[in-house]
């Protein structure tokens, strides 16, 4: 039996996961906590952790004399970024893509509108330090890199809003610019007019000017669900 360090214990936490959120396991089925043990080798102790974890995500719950059940979809913390991770690297991918980016298309624009009232001059700093960044990789297929300035930019935007909620959604936001370029649900070189428009939302927050900031912004999103659209297409759409 192997003692698991953080690597093992991960391995098997995304194995698990990844199976209960393709649906591997239904809601309601149970998971014996001694074949797990024996499937990967690990002491119970490791498979306990690891159940922890997924009951922290409300992806299953223990139940004495019962095992551990998985619960129903409707039960799952679908803001998780592992759970997010886990959904994106399934089948159901597309799907999963199109409501979390219709969830930024809801959120950000109001975001860059109140950022636009509310960022500190180092935040607005920062802003255009990103959206430079992103100019700067936007060609050469250089998509791990423009993806690091990206994250970087709407992070900057949903703190810089002052409210706590949109905030907590950076790293939301950031699996899913992972997840679609991981995925290859981008084109080699991003859209040269999205580029450009985030040069004009980080000039709109700097300007104060809040009704421009939410436009543009949402002028972001609707583009980015027209790429699905094109590149990733809802297959019951």
């Amino acid at each position: 039996m192997t003692t698991a360090g953080p690597g093992l214990h991960d391995q098997v936490l995304d194995t698990l996961g990844l199976a209960i959120t393709a649906g591997e396991y239904p809601p309601g089925s149970v998971i014996r906590t001694d074949e797990v043990a024996q499937r990967f080798d690990v002491s119970r102790t490791v498979v306990r952790e690891v159940v922890r974890v997924l009951e922290s995500m409300h992806l299953v719950e223990s139940r004495r004399r019962v095992g551990v059940t998985v619960l129903a979809i409707e039960e799952w913390n679908v803001f998780d970024p592992r759970v997010i991770r886990w959904r994106l690297d399934g089948a159901d991918r597309p799907r999963q893509l199109r409501s979390l980016t219709m969830l930024r298309s809801a959120i950000e624009p109001v975001a860059a509108g109140l950022a636009a009232r509310n960022a500190t001059a180092e935040q607005c700093a920062e802003l255009t330090a990103c959206a430079l960044g992103m100019v700067s990789t936007s060609r050469g297929q250089q998509l791990p890199e423009y993806l690091r300035h990206d994250i970087a930019f709407h992070r900057v935007i949903l703190t810089a809003s002052g409210n706590e909620m949109f905030a907590r959604l950076g790293d939301v936001v950031a699996e899913i610019l992972t997840g679609r370029t991981h995925h290859q649900v981008m084109f080699d070189d991003p859209d040269p007019a999205a580029v450009t428009l985030h040069v004009e939302v980080a000039g709109a927050v700097r300007e104060g000017d809040a009704e421009r900031a939410e436009r543009i912004t949402r002028e972001i999103t609707v583009g980015a669900l027209a790429e699905l659209d094109v590149l990733a297409p809802d297959p019951s759409a």
